[in-house]
């Protein structure tokens, strides 16, 4: 009779451990390095309606000032870094890179180049020294560095969308083109020589604005513009892509190790 039971209860196990509804996962806004925008505040330039969209997913939604350290990161599924002030140090890029290696989700947002550069360069992009200028697609108020891009190939972040608006955003480089979720339009520039008009010794082409990218069991998102999701900005289209972005990282949130 025993033996029967214990019997019963092995063929039984995998089925209720199937059956288990998964935890909520856990998404982390870091504040630990100097950020001006946070979750906790709702001012105009804050996070706290981008934090809201995330918890209508069905995300714990926290933020920490802690150093990001793989113990940190242990219980996170996703990780996003906006509008960063300070670099990451060398150890947390580490942490960082091996939260992503064991199925993490990482989402970089720039407000200024610089304090994100290492940890860019570690995942194999590349940030432009100026911002980008338009010559298309322009909004107000009146100056071109405030556009909106068009040129938005098919993805997961994309469904639905005809445009995203941008608001001093970076160029970025990837090795892997399938990766670039969003480029500008091909006269768009930025001015290398820091002359401050546009010359020949400053590049034209599409840029890239959003991509993508691979490491490990895990996956990264590096928007060149932070004020995409800040609360003034995070309407029409750019809030479907925040919608979108929710969705997508909550079906891989669960694959972590």
């Amino acid at each position: 009779m025993l033996r029967t039971l214990i019997i019963l209860l092995i063929i039984l196990a995998p089925h209720a451990a199937f059956g288990k509804k998964p935890a909520a996962p856990v998404l982390l806004f870091d504040e630990g390095h100097k950020q001006h925008f946070l979750i906790e505040q709702n001012k105009a330039l804050d996070l706290s309606n981008l934090a809201a969209i995330f918890k209508d997913q069905g995300f714990i939604v926290k933020s920490s000032v802690k150093p990001l350290t793989t113990k940190l990161l242990r219980e996170v599924s996703t990780l996003i870094i906006s509008g960063t002030f300070q670099p990451c140090s060398r150890i947390e890029t580490a942490a960082i890179k091996n939260f992503i290696n064991k199925g993490g989700q990482l989402v970089v947002m720039l407000h200024i180049a610089s304090p994100t550069a290492g940890l860019l360069t570690a995942l194999g992009v590349a940030i432009s020294s100026n911002i980008v200028h338009e010559r298309n697609n322009l909004l107000a108020p009146p100056g071109d560095t405030n556009f909106y891009v068009t040129n938005l190939p098919s993805h997961p972040l994309t469904k639905g969308l005809s445009r995203i608006n941008l608001y001093g955003a970076w160029a970025l480089n990837t090795r892997l083109e399938a990766n670039v979720i969003a480029r500008t339009s091909p006269q768009a520039w930025v001015d290398l020589n820091h002359d401050q008009k546009l010359d020949a010794g400053d590049a034209v082409q599409a840029f890239s604005e959003i991509v993508t990218g691979q490491l490990g069991h895990g996956h990264f998102i590096i928007f060149a513009d932070d004020a995409i999701f800040q609360n003034r900005f995070l309407v029409g289209d750019n809030y479907t892509l925040a919608l979108n972005m929710a969705k997508w990282l909550k079906q891989g949130s669960y694959y972590r190790l």
